[in-house]
């Protein structure tokens, strides 16, 4: 199950607003759940996913389909199959910001950079 790279972004999407949604209630038993339209709305008011919202609306059907999220009482829901999926793309993303992460702390190396003019 190969997902597209806009897929990929709107299940990591809804993981972070779904993280920031329940950070404040870690210490209560709750945990909120958002629907499919307000879910979109945050989306398109971010301006971070440039797809129109019908195109929206059928990258979550796919995920349903896929059947890493589903609908409980008209709330999206993670399946274990997009939590695993979710995993996996936070694993990734971190990847890449470790590498970051390390040529802004690393040391300069030992041996001179040369210095070429363009």
């Amino acid at each position: 199950m190969a997902l597209t790279r806009v897929e990929q972004q709107i299940l990591f999407s809804l993981g972070q607003f779904y993280q920031f949604l329940n950070q404040p209630l870690v210490e209560k038993p709750l945990k909120l759940r958002t629907s499919k339209i307000t879910f979109i709305e945050h989306l398109l008011n971010s301006g971070m996913i440039t797809k129109q919202e019908r195109a929206l609306y059928k990258n979550l059907e796919s995920l349903g389909k896929n059947k890493l999220i589903q609908y409980e009482q008209k709330m999206i829901r993670f399946t274990e199959t997009g939590l695993k999926e979710l995993e996996r793309i936070n694993q990734e993303i971190k990847q890449f910001n470790n590498i970051k992460e390390y040529f802004l702390t690393a040391n300069k190396p030992r041996r001179e950079l040369q210095t070429m003019i363009n």
